[in-house]
């Protein structure tokens, strides 16, 4: 870009977006449709955008250390940038989800609607939509989705109750809202027995009888999860990396550059 620095990762998302990473992703996809002209945003500008009651769900409170480390991950996974104006110090943000998440322009608008806001049924996606880009009917907004429904980056769910409306959710960040989440799974019944009958033991054979185990065998130690500590390392190297673009940011106003 011409007359600016930039600092960004062309290595794409690596995961999941985490529910701060989601609400600064859908802002700066919403500000650059609709206030073009504050586009790059400052970090205070982002902040704001995020803790913006309107159109917001849940409302946040969230501090600038927390927009910035949320900046520093998508980064990392190449979903922002950030840029140096020429002649300013002030160093600010875009978005590269079009091109990491390959969308086109109203599709990511509409993402930045479900990121932003959570499920939400055609008709009322479609009037936030309209915010941000053309959407004129509720078959143009389904045309954008079908391309999103086919790649798993929008979900359909079902109707809640006392509503015929089904409702859509993205699954770029799944855990911005988990009691949706956990709504769309479909219960599963335990048996096939008639509703309120009990189920009945079957009697154990004389060989599963004395096979079994005595009274007050200890009980087998449960395996070791690894999957705990493996996201406690992928997460230090996120802010490792965050930590190491925010001191080159602050050497460059300084006028310094850092060992390689």
């Amino acid at each position: 870009m011409t007359g600016e620095t930039q600092n960004s990762s062309s290595s794409g998302p690596r995961s999941t977006l985490d529910p701060i990473e989601a609400r600064v992703l859908g802002v700066l996809v919403e500000k650059d449709l609709t206030t073009p002209d504050q586009y790059p945003m400052t970090l205070n500008g982002v902040t704001l955008g995020c803790n913006q009651k309107s159109n917001r769900d849940p409302v946040m409170n969230l501090m600038e250390g927390e927009v910035n480390a949320a900046l520093g991950k998508l980064i990392v996974k190449g979903l922002a940038g950030s840029v140096h104006p020429m002649g300013s110090r002030v160093e600010k943000f875009r978005h590269n989800a079009e091109a990491i998440l390959k969308l086109s322009t109203p599709q990511a608008a509409l993402m930045a609607e479900l990121l932003m806001r959570g499920p939400q049924q055609p008709g009322e996606l479609r009037s936030r939509v309209a915010r941000m880009t053309s959407v004129d009917t509720l078959q143009a907004l389904m045309d954008l989705m079908k391309p999103l429904l086919d790649s798993g980056q929008v979900v359909r769910l079902d109707p809640t109750p006392g509503s015929r409306a089904e409702r859509y959710a993205q699954t770029v960040a799944p855990d911005s809202h988990p009691i949706e989440a956990r709504a769309h799974v479909a219960a599963r019944p335990m048996s096939s027995a008639p509703a309120g009958a009990m189920p009945q033991p079957k009697p154990l054979s004389s060989t599963q009888f004395t096979s079994m185990p005595s009274f007050g065998a200890p009980e087998p130690e449960p395996a070791f999860d690894a999957a705990p500590l493996l996201k406690r390392i992928d997460d230090l190297e996120f802010e490792v990396r965050v930590l190491r673009r925010q001191l080159n940011a602050l050497a460059w106003k300084l006028g310094q550059k850092l060992e390689a």
